[in-house]
């Protein structure tokens, strides 16, 4: 007859492969929480999509939407959300806190607007007033890089979150240039009499925004965010495949139910566009994918130094994204 310690080893033993053959929503305890620096709109419903789906494969997930990119870092860096969104290169390289990019979910793709009532070109906005979406934003680096090649300098710099904010209050005029999204200029066209203008950048290579997380959760918590790279690259890739297929995909998660009417037809648009400029990468980021924003974030004045001797490791790590791709194929 077996002693009572064997019965509870072999009860021990029972019991843990149970847990284990359960899924991961039933394992997990906490949710994994997300800092998202932005308000839910047309431009995010890719990535909640991906939410949507992650949370289909067991992974719990909790998204908080901030005013700004700069507070939901500083929410990452406090503890207070294990994965953020955006491009905190700035932040890293002040703070040096264990925290790494993980994954690149899009790349800058925006549309610097001025009312041609006050303003024509760049040079005109030396001394005024500009908004952009937050500190440590793309869109702030882009304004900043341009002033830098400009010879200017701005007058103030609002921030004002959202890019159907910004839309709405240049038609409105509380603002006279801003930097919008593909659906705010196409709305701008057909709405704003065509007083509207969009000034030119050039060449821009960098990420817009990205996920990052403690290192410490990244190792505790490979599996989930494996799991949340693989979504992010499904979802990606089925928009490239079949951008209508968004609109449909709003609906079967129901996601937005909040969005303006005017804004619906905007939708499959607003993707078709995105895909065509490429601005959600199908492999979720690179070294070399890296080194162009060292290059961009340097310039625009978002990092110290030499970009040429910045190191990769000290900002990124690929691990998460890795394992999605070993299950879902590089492209």
């Amino acid at each position: 007859m077996p002693c009572l310690a064997t019965r509870f080893t072999r009860r021990a033993a029972i019991l843990f492969a149970l847990l284990l053959a359960l899924p991961l929503s039933a394992r997990a305890a906490d949710p994994v929480r997300i800092a998202f620096g932005d308000i839910p709109s047309v431009e995010s419903l890719n990535f909640l999509i991906a939410i949507e789906r992650t949370r289909a494969r067991g992974v719990p997930v909790e998204l908080t939407f901030f005013k700004s990119e700069d507070i939901a870092a500083q929410a990452v860096v406090s503890g207070q959300a294990d994965i953020g969104v955006g491009t905190p290169y700035a932040l890293l390289q002040k703070v040096g806190a264990p925290i790494r990019l993980f994954f690149q979910m899009s790349t800058l793709r925006f549309y610097p607007v001025v009312n041609t009532e006050f303003y024509q070109d760049w040079k005109d906005l030396d001394g005024q007033e500009v908004a952009v979406h937050s500190r440590g934003s793309g869109t702030e680096a882009i304004m900043m890089l341009m002033a830098q090649r400009s010879g200017i300098k701005y007058g103030k710099v609002s921030y004002v979150p959202g890019s159907e904010v910004r839309t709405g209050a240049l038609l409105q005029g509380a603002v006279k240039a801003t930097i919008v999204d593909s659906a705010g200029w196409r709305l701008l066209q057909e709405k704003g009499g065509g007083k509207f203008k969009l000034l030119e950048v050039g060449e821009v290579n960098a990420s817009d925004e990205a996920l990052f997380a403690n290192t410490e959760f990244l190792e505790s918590n490979a599996e989930a965010a494996g799991i949340l790279a693989e979504e992010l690259l499904n979802t990606w890739r089925e928009i490239a495949a079949n951008p209508a297929s968004v609109g449909e995909l709003r609906k079967t998660y129901k996601l937005l139910a909040d969005l303006p009417a005017e804004l619906e037809p905007e939708i499959v648009p607003f993707y078709q566009d995105s895909v065509t400029a490429g601005m959600y990468p199908l492999n979720g980021g690179s070294e070399v994918a890296v080194k162009d924003d060292f290059a961009f974030y340097a310039v625009a004045g978002q990092l110290q130094g030499d970009p040429a001797t910045l190191k990769v490791e000290d900002f990124w790590t690929f691990t998460p994204l890795n394992k999605a791709l070993n299950k879902v194929g590089r492209k």
